[in-house]
């Protein structure tokens, strides 16, 4: 029961939320209309777009540049945002975006320019023992992310805001450098410097059309007048979703707004200004010091739509959401908890200011897929003020320069596919999506709204099998199986109130940072894909077809690849994609179907992006085509599988005819045109069978009947990555992003410098071979870590080498055949002076290593070779395969020999 309080008698009659920026600012600081011709026009006169647009100018390109605004500047939500400024993010690169933005509003107040930037640090509180696990681990990561901030006891939590009810607080995080800011003044400030550099900026103007010619911005209509410019940035709030469509092809941009309420109080005598930012996650709630009140809010677990017919007023008055109360009184419940003296505070107003979120809960930046030199920044989930200064940067950079030094491929809006633009799809995610944002995201987290989009023919057969599934890039994808029925039981005692359990299939979940519910699921199907014949379905993965006429094809990816992929028809080649700096664009295999046609596999998550690095590469010659949808993938491996298949096709399954790393396309059962690849991306024996559709379910049926004798097993896809990870298989979007080189990750093998043409990145891997790597990808193996009790690794802990800090994990798992945990990552040799030195061989393995779980090191063995690992049933090709690392040319050689 709620106390009674003058705030809640106060409720009775709320003010409405009216903007300060109702005044807007002198006519005389904009341009009446904008002019014919620009070199870039940036939409939308918030925190972002003047943060773009100063940057422009700041990189010298303030008299080319065109800021303009359908309503006011500073009029959107910019007003209303709650200012907080926390430098911790979900990854790193949001962490240095947040600095830079940070390092932006500290240099403009030395030049007496206000943004509202006060240092006032940010306490975040823990109710369970998994919060304080969060903490811990964010703690231990701080090293590699370079955060100040310190674990504190509950009376120390006290000490810091004597505001504070800390009955039920087991401790809490402080981080000092964290702050708040005031939008509106950022924004003002910011706007006024680029006007100095040449910047025009038109108000009350709006954006009608975004024209391409050839594939690239050529011109932006307006209500005011047509503007001829060569690129064209997004930064419209919730209305960018909107402004996308107002192209051909239309630019998705996937967000949709939630109500999102902050309330006000009247000034509290005697309220310190530096309070800091207090953040009681588990109360999904906040609150901070405003003029000397107190302005709170939170990120209730359902979130409200708004404006669900798509339809987003443009003034604020008529963007005006009423108060609801009863939606907000979950919020208000846990304030007067956690701040018990706020119900003797008089209440001013109740502020209803929607935020618009997209699908995953992360920032959307980069360069549109569909039209070039169209960029997007937006997305920022109540948090502008955090990322308008470095997405600025980065944005500006990559007009200017062409590419940035931050490295936001994780936060790119190539990362979506169609499906993730849906409004009706939008509408149920961004219920569930603002409570990520306080929410404690366990391992593997999933959504439980938006399923079952995409789905494989076989999919209701590995429903009938138990499938526990996961969701990637809209493809319901099993995690692992259930067969016998455990699942109800465990999931019985699956304390999530979130969770929906009246879905009529299982959806995966973790929900511990120590020993999963599913492991003992995983280490069936890993034994049955190590020992048997394990069945896992691939149907998720990219699939692109590529042909020419000529031999255009062929020419074009030995420029595009670092591998040399001109290989004999029925040859598959794994190779990098790199870019200028050799880092990792995409990293796929390669079949060559015919002389002048090829296939390309590549990770799930790589649909969109890995298209558009092709369709900049590709000349119009060699034709592309995306075949994701149109073949079901079936991976069976272990050592029975060639016994397995040879029952279903009459075609010579025999090494010396179908080696490891070829193709062909084979009948299987009753169904042809069956396109089999002799590899299984996890260094088991197999292959994986890309089937038309329409075959799917028939070649499924006839290899589960088949399989019985062997004991087949469907596995998933914890199992497949459990293999990969022990093998030490790098992930890309894991492992390799667009900074990591082969060189790095010990891919060097895979980079053929002396094939006959240039590729993408050779200078740059030339230069790296000749100068020694700075960083090297290794595998460590813990050594005293208890299973059952202790908390588990699982991504983003730091690493140590005889006591020093030098690298962090990127993937982890469990080596079921090792029986101990397994971690990836990248170490640095970093002299006295902070100066990175050359990685060898020997660096890395006379070191004494330790990783740190959540404030506990544990040491670990390093190796920097991928294992031979035993297994019952002995078979030269396999260990021939895993002895080479899987390199074709090897490993044939040697097996010719044998």
């Amino acid at each position: 029961m709620l106390p009674s309080c003058r705030i809640l008698r106060k409720t009775r009659f709320p003010y409405r939320c009216v903007s300060n920026v109702a005044q807007g600012p002198t006519e005389e600081l904009f341009d009446a209309a904008p002019p014919r011709h620009a070199r870039v026009v940036v939409c939308g006169g918030g925190a972002m777009g003047a943060s773009v647009a100063y940057h422009l100018a700041k990189l010298g390109w303030g008299n080319d540049t065109i800021l303009i605004e359908q309503n006011r500047v500073g009029g959107g939500t910019t007003w209303h945002s709650s200012g907080l400024i926390g430098v911790f993010k979900p990854s790193f690169a949001q962490v240095q975006l947040t600095k830079s933005s940070v390092e932006l509003y500290k240099e403009l107040e030395s030049q007496g320019l206000s943004t509202g930037w006060k240092e006032c640090g940010s306490l975040n509180v823990a109710r369970t023992r998994d919060r304080m696990t969060v903490f811990r681990r964010m703690k231990a990561q701080s090293k590699s992310w370079q955060i100040h901030c310190e674990l504190l006891t509950p009376e120390q939590c006290k000490e810091k805001c004597s505001l504070l009810n800390v009955d039920d607080i087991l401790g809490g995080l402080w981080i000092p450098g964290d702050g708040v800011g005031d939008p509106y003044e950022v924004c003002m400030s910011v706007v006024g410097e680029a006007k100095k550099m040449g910047v025009k900026v038109v108000e009350n103007c709006t954006v009608r059309k975004v024209s391409q010619t050839n594939g690239r911005v050529s011109s932006v209509e307006t209500d005011l007048g047509t503007i001829d410019c060569d690129y064209f940035v997004n930064c419209a709030g919730f209305w960018a979703r909107g402004v996308g469509q107002l192209s051909e092809p239309y630019v998705k941009v996937p967000l949709h707004a939630v109500e999102h309420y902050y309330l006000h109080t009247k000034p509290i005598p005697g309220l310190d200004p530096m309070t800091p930012v207090v953040r009681d996650q588990d109360g999904h709630i906040y609150f901070r010091e405003n003029n000397g009140r107190l302005l709170a809010g939170g990120f209730e677990p359902v979130a409200k739509p708004a404006f669900e017919d798509g339809k987003i007023p443009v003034t604020s008055k008529d963007r005006y959401l009423p108060e609801d109360w009863d939606h907000f009184h979950v919020l208000l419940e846990q304030l007067l908890h956690r701040v018990p003296s706020l119900g003797n505070s008089f209440f001013d107003r109740l502020c209803n200011g929607p935020e618009a979120f997209s699908p995953d809960c992360k920032w959307i930046v980069g360069e549109s897929p569909e039209i070039r030199n169209y960029l997007v920044a937006a997305g920022m989930k109540t948090v502008g003020i955090s990322a308008a200064g470095g997405v600025g940067k980065a944005t500006a950079e990559l007009i200017v320069k062409g590419e940035t030094d931050f490295d936001m491929y994780e936060l790119e809006v190539s990362r979506f596919l169609g499906l993730h633009n849906n409004r009706k799809f939008l509408r149920d995610r961004v219920k569930e999506v603002p409570g990520m944002h306080y929410g404690i995201n366990y391992p593997f987290h999933e959504f439980q709204t938006g399923r079952n989009l995409r789905m494989s023919p076989v999919y209701p057969k590995l429903r009938e099998a138990g499938a526990v599934f996961g969701q990637v890039m809209g493809y319901e994808r099993p995690t692992w199986f259930d067969p016998e029925g455990l699942h109800e039981m465990l999931r019985r005692n699956q304390d999530d109130e979130n969770q929906d359990w009246s879905t009529p299939y299982q959806m995966a979940y973790t929900n511990t940072y120590g020993k999963p519910p599913w492991f003992d699921f995983v280490a069936r199907e890993y034994e049955a894909c190590r020992e048997g014949v394990g069945i896992s379905d691939y149907s998720s993965f990219t699939k692109i077809d590529m042909w020419s006429k000529g031999n255009e094809v062929v020419n074009a990816l030995q420029f595009v690849c670092s591998n040399d992929v001109d290989v004999p028809v029925g040859s598959i080649i794994h190779s990098g994609m790199q870019n200028k700096y050799g880092g990792y664009e995409n990293d796929c295999s390669l079949a060559r179907l015919s002389e002048n046609h090829y296939m390309m596999i590549a990770p799930t998550i790589q649909q969109t992006r890995c298209k558009v690095w092709l369709q900049k590469h590709l000349p119009p010659t060699v034709a592309l085509s995306d075949v994701t949808s149109m073949f079901t993938a079936l991976c069976i491996m272990g050592p029975f599988t060639r016994l397995l298949l040879s029952e279903l096709t009459d075609t010579d399954l025999d090494p010396k005819n179908f080696p490891f790393f070829t193709f062909k396309m084979l009948d299987v059962g009753l169904a042809n045109g069956i396109r089999t690849m002799n590899l299984t991306h996890t260094g088991e024996l197999g292959y994986v069978l890309y089937i038309p559709n329409e075959f799917a379910l028939h070649v499924y049926s006839s290899l589960i009947q088949a399989g019985e004798k062997y004991n087949i097993t469907h596995a998933g896809y914890y199992a497949t990555r459990a293999l990969r990870v022990e093998k030490f298989f790098a992930f890309w979007g894991q492992d390799l992003d667009t900074r990591t080189t082969p060189l790095e990750c010990g891919r060097v093998w895979r980079v053929k410098f002396d094939k006959k043409m240039d590729f993408i990145g050779r200078d740059a891997l030339l230069k790296q071979r000749d100068e020694g790597i700075k960083r090297m990808y290794i595998q460590l193996i813990l050594d005293d870590h208890e299973l059952e009790t202790d908390l588990w690794p699982w991504g983003g802990e730091p690493i140590y080498r005889n006591g020093k800090y030098v690298g962090t994990c990127t993937t982890t798992g469990y080596g079921y055949t090792f029986k101990k945990q397994v971690c990836l990552g990248f170490i640095e040799n970093i002299n006295e002076e902070g100066v990175k030195q050359t990685v060898t061989n020997d660096f890395v393995l006379d070191g004494d290593y330790e990783v740190d779980i959540s404030g506990i090191r544990y040491h670990a063995r390093a190796s920097i070779h991928s294992p031979i690992l035993p297994t019952k049933y002995p078979d030269k090709e396999r260990d021939v395969y895993q002895a080479t690392r899987g390199k074709h040319d090897e490993a044939q050689q040697i097996l010719k020999s044998i």
